[in-house]
Parts: structure tokens; C-alpha cells; sequence
């Protein structure tokens, strides 16, 4: 575009030279025609040296020349960027601006929608597992590990005792421990049912030298076969006395832990002894490294149940919300109430983005890519200061004829 426009250039200043040559040639007698010509021409010139000192003023000194107000793009390309984060800042940054665009997105609802589909699903487990891979590898084992540590001491820092008094209390008044208790009266039934061995060994270790064999047979089938029974009844009965002892031992206990210092100091040593211990830290570091491996094989595998399992919950969280329309509006509410803050309170962070961006260009490249990008636009201008000048003179000149001859 360059050569095309100084080609115009240089043929108007062709025709110039040559209209000049014949009314030099010939004088009073050249034909009428010339000096309209040599007007056209030499007016064209002018326009197109005028175009094209301003077009390359905006880049560089026309000619190395130290003109004013000239290279401006490389000379003020800080005051550019300023100028054009302020320019977004007050006409795109704005709260109401924000705030009015990020309603009309309806962003809940599209995204509810494509999570939704089925269709996505590869597409949702591969950016979750992605996205959980990239958190595992920004933290450091060693972090992680020491989190964890603290987190436990963190833990240990007040009492156990009341609370868990307290939470075991609960547990009782709601009958919540029944299942339990009864577990372990079945497990207890189970085990008398398959004593006799230990029973007959007992016996023959711990019985009287002088009773013959038959003798401890007969009393170890006796003994097991009363455990048996009592075992059963125990397990068939829940009103059985067994059993309010048990849940008598479990009351006085929960009140133990609650108001008696001797049960709440002793708790305490022993969480003590049990946070202070080396292998708790090897564990928690144990823990993590394995956790982490399983993990990481887990979301390489593309029909691994993990990353099944994570695009099956993001499917079913979508599909309610997006069936769900007052769920719908509350979110919508929520995301234009957080794009306002953020538009009220981090707009010129967010804009400065620009600002320091253009700052650290160089002057000479930011002059050379804006150029090249609009610089075949800025060629026509040229290019249209030469035609438009042409016809300016020739108009100038008929009207300047038409007038005084």
C-alpha cells in the first residue's frame, strides 16, 4: 500500500513536471488544457505530501526530522494505555454497566444447561479431572503435610472430654447407641457359639492336676453351654439387665467425661501422648502420598469410577438447577451481586491489567505492530489525498478562471 501511494505521488508529480515542460515549450501558445492539468497535479502533490507527513507523524519523525508533534504513538504510548483503561474503566467497568450485561447473560441457567447434557459428559469429567490435577500438582507435599499437622494440633488444642460427654449423652437420650449395643451382643452370641476349643484348653491348663479328662469334658461342655444361653438371651432381649448395665455404663460414662477432672485429665494424656507421637506426623505424610497416587492414577484413567462419578454429580447438581427456576433467579441474583462488587471495588485493578501491559511494551515495536495493523487504512488516506487534492485544483483553478479569465 506503501508503493501505491507514492506511486500516486510520484505520477502526480510526473504530470506536473511535464505540463510544466510544455508550457515552457510552448508558451502563450500551449493548448488550454495543460494549465487545468498542471493545477490538478500540482495540487495533488500537495495533498499527498500533507497525507503523508501526518500519517508518518503518528509513528516516527518524517525524514529523522525533530518536528513537533511528531512520532506520537512511540512518544506517548503510556499516555495511551492510561487513556484507554480509563476509557474502559468508565464506560464497561462500571456497576451499572456490569451489572445490567451480567443479568442479561442468565449465566445459571446456560451453564446448568450444558452441564446438564449428557453429551458433555466426557467433556465435564475430563475438565474436573484437569482441573483437580492441576490443585494437586500446585501443592507441595511438604505443605500439605505440615497442614495436616497443624490441623490435628489445632484439634487438640481444647478439651475432648466435655464435648464428647456431651455428644455421647445425645447419643443416648436418642437411643442412637442401640444398634450398636446390640451388634456387639450378637458378636458376643457368635463368639460363645465357636468357644469350646478355648474353653477345653483353659480347662486342661488351669484345672486341678488330679480331675481325670472325662471330668473337664463334662465341665467344659457345661460351661459352654450356659455361655451359649446366657449369650442368647442377652442378644434376644433387648430389656435384658446386661444391657441397662451397659447403657448404665455408658451414661455414668458420658457424665464422666462431662464433670469428673480425674476422666477429663486422663483423656487429655492420652491425646496428648497420641497427637505428640512420630507416627502420627508419618502417617499424616503416609496418608497424603498415598492418597495422592490413588488420585492421580484415578484421573488418568478415562473410565476410572472417579471421574465417572464426578461428571454423574455435576450432571444431577446441573439438572436441578436447571429444572429449578426460583433456584435459577437466586443464583442469577447472587452472580450479579458478586460481578457489582467486584465491578465497585476492583474495576481499576482489573483495568490496570491495560495500563501496565501497554507500559511494558517497547516504544519502537508498539509503534511498528500498531502500524502494520492499521497502516493500510492510513496508505488510503494517502492515496485519497492525492485524488482528493487533484480535484480541489482543478476545482480551485476552473472556478479562479471562470472568474477573472
Amino acid at each position: 500500500m506503501k508503493v501505491v501511494a507514492t506511486g500516486l505521488l510520484v505520477f502526480a508529480a510526473g504530470v506536473y513536471l511535464l505540463t510544466r515542460w510544455i508550457e515552457s515549450r510552448d508558451g502563450a501558445d500551449a493548448a488550454g488544457w495543460v494549465a487545468y492539468v498542471r493545477a490538478a497535479s500540482e495540487a495533488g502533490m500537495v495533498g499527498a505530501l500533507a497525507d503523508w507527513f501526518a500519517v508518518t507523524a503518528l509513528f516516527r519523525q518524517p525524514l529523522g526530522l525533530p518536528i513537533p508533534h511528531t512520532a506520537l504513538i512511540r512518544r506517548k504510548k503510556d499516555q495511551i494505555g492510561d487513556q484507554l483503561g480509563g476509557f474502559v474503566e468508565q464506560n464497561f467497568m462500571t456497576p451499572s454497566v456490569i451489572e445490567g450485561q451480567v443479568g442479561k447473560l442468565e449465566l445459571p441457567q446456560r451453564v446448568s444447561r450444558w452441564l446438564a447434557d449428557p453429551r458433555n459428559s466426557d467433556r465435564i469429567s475430563e475438565e474436573a479431572s484437569r482441573a483437580i490435577g492441576l490443585a494437586g500438582e500446585m501443592l507441595r507435599d511438604e505443605d500439605v503435610e505440615q497442614f495436616i499437622v497443624a490441623g490435628m494440633r489445632w484439634m487438640a488444642e481444647p478439651q475432648w472430654g466435655p464435648p464428647a460427654g456431651r455428644v455421647l449423652e445425645q447419643l443416648i437420650e436418642e437411643n442412637r447407641l442401640a444398634p450398636i449395643i446390640a451388634m456387639l451382643c450378637d458378636r458376643a452370641h457368635d463368639w460363645a457359639l465357636d468357644s469350646q476349643g478355648l474353653i477345653d484348653r483353659v480347662i486342661d491348663k488351669d484345672g486341678p492336676a488330679w480331675a481325670p479328662k472325662f471330668l473337664n469334658a463334662v465341665v467344659g461342655e457345661r460351661i459352654h453351654r450356659e455361655l451359649v444361653d446366657f449369650t442368647n438371651k442377652v442378644r434376644s432381649d433387648p430389656d435384658h439387665e446386661v444391657r441397662r448395665a451397659m447403657n448404665q455404663f455408658l451414661e455414668n460414662f458420658a457424665q464422666d467425661l462431662q464433670h469428673d477432672k480425674a476422666t477429663i485429665e486422663r483423656l487429655e494424656e492420652i491425646k496428648a501422648e497420641f497427637i505428640g507421637r512420630d507416627e502420627v506426623a508419618g502417617a499424616a505424610s503416609s496418608a497424603w502420598k498415598a492418597a495422592k497416587a490413588v488420585l492421580e492414577q484415578a484421573l488418568d484413567d478415562p473410565d476410572s469410577t472417579l471421574r465417572a462419578t464426578l461428571a454423574d454429580a455435576v450432571i444431577k447438581v446441573a439438572t436441578r438447577v436447571s429444572n429449578d427456576e426460583a433456584l435459577q433467579a437466586k443464583m442469577n441474583f447472587w452472580t450479579v451481586r458478586v460481578a457489582r462488587h467486584v465491578a465497585a471495588n476492583y474495576a481499576t485493578e482489573i483495568v490496570s491489567v491495560i495500563t501496565e501491559t501497554v507500559r511494558g511494551w517497547d516504544a519502537e515495536d508498539t509503534s511498528r505492530k500498531i502500524e502494520l495493523q492499521v497502516g493500510r487504512d492510513l496508505q488510503f488516506i494517502r492515496i485519497n489525498g492525492t485524488v482528493v487534492g487533484s480535484l480541489a485544483g482543478l476545482a480551485i483553478y476552473s472556478i479562479s478562471v471562470l472568474l477573472f479569465g
